[in-house]
């Protein structure tokens, strides 16, 4: 977790300094136009080792860890000709045994600095906001629905959590681009044992307005 937040700072550093030199060449700001899209994703997450204890008193020790699969989108407002401040959504899934899975909803405020290069515009950014983690441990294979099971475990959870991105997009034309995007989420105010954290990998279209 140390060499992350350090890893975090840098990036945040980094993107600062860009900020503050490109803010200086700016010579107006305002509204230039908005664009949004919805996209899928998949990435590879993982949690430290937890332990489940049932009513028996018998433990379970875990370790989360493979594929994540979800979908969202965002809508960015256009600030200059290289910053965008708008909002973001999505929902991400991790499923392993017996049906068991772990997911997570999140939403928050981004900022992101681009620039142009032919039809390709790179741009890198962060947003802050709030998720809910939602986590179910069902221990045994379940055969029939109408079986109550007990040993099902059922945990939710809120977050604060900043998410430092980078990606690019291409103009297929001028109002529709072809996005790719990558992120990593770090779980600020509730950290837990049986989170799962990893990189996304996101791809989608985005349509321009303006």
């Amino acid at each position: 977790m140390t060499t992350k937040i350090i890893l975090l700072l840098l990036f945040l550093a980094n993107s600062i300094i860009a900020f503050s030199q490109d803010i200086k060449k700016e010579k107006t700001f305002g509204y230039k136009g908005f664009i949004g899209g919805m996209f899928i994703h998949i990435g590879y997450v993982e949690s430290k080792q937890f332990e489940f204890t049932d009513k028996l008193n018998n433990k379970y020790v875990e370790q989360l860890s493979g594929l994540t699969v979800g979908i969202g989108g965002y809508s960015k407002v256009y600030l200059s000709n290289h910053f965008r401040v708008g909002a973001e959504g999505y929902f991400s899934k991790h499923s392993y045994e017996n049906q068991s899975y772990a997911s997570i909803t999140w939403w928050g405020i981004l900022l992101d600095y681009y620039t142009q290069i032919g039809r390709f515009k790179p741009f890198v950014g962060n947003t802050v906001g709030r998720g809910t983690y939602t986590h179910i441990k069902i221990f045994h294979p379940i055969e029939n629905d109408y079986i109550a099971y007990e040993t099902v475990s059922v945990r939710k959870y809120h977050f604060l959590s900043t998410i430092p991105f980078v990606g690019v997009e291409y103009a297929l034309t001028e109002r529709i681009h072809l996005v790719f995007k990558t992120d990593y989420m770090f779980n600020l105010s509730n950290p837990q044992k049986d989170f799962i954290s990893g990189p996304r990998f996101y791809i989608g279209f985005s349509f321009k307005n303006g």
